[in-house]
């Protein structure tokens, strides 16, 4: 049962950091981070490829929200959305948290 909560745990740290990240993102460039990689030059591709991998989760619910919200989609659309959404943020979260106990040097 521990493992299931450290799972969930993990889960919701990765979630939470797409969240800022999204958010920031959107705040800082006044429009909300997506997947098309409208960027020029190498350290641009790079940076957004990056923003996408750990901002994913966070420009996937929204897309699944307004979709569901105004387009009408189907609620087995948004479930599938809702899943890869949250493997995602378990994986981002398990690298993140590996990332943080590195650099704190208990790992």
């Amino acid at each position: 049962m521990s493992d299931l909560f450290l799972a969930l745990y993990i889960c919701c740290a990765g979630s939470v950091a797409a969240g800022v990240i999204g958010s920031a993102y959107q705040f800082l460039t006044n429009q909300p981070p997506r997947f098309n990689l409208a960027v020029e030059g190498v350290a641009g591709i790079v940076g957004y490829a990056g923003l996408c991998f750990f901002a994913g989760p966070f420009i996937i619910m929204r897309n699944a929200i307004r979709g569901r919200r105004i387009e009408n989609r189907p609620l087995g659309w948004f479930v599938a959305s809702s899943t890869i959404a949250g493997m995602w943020s378990l994986g981002t979260g398990l690298l993140l948290i590996q990332l943080i106990l590195i650099v704190m040097g208990r790992y």
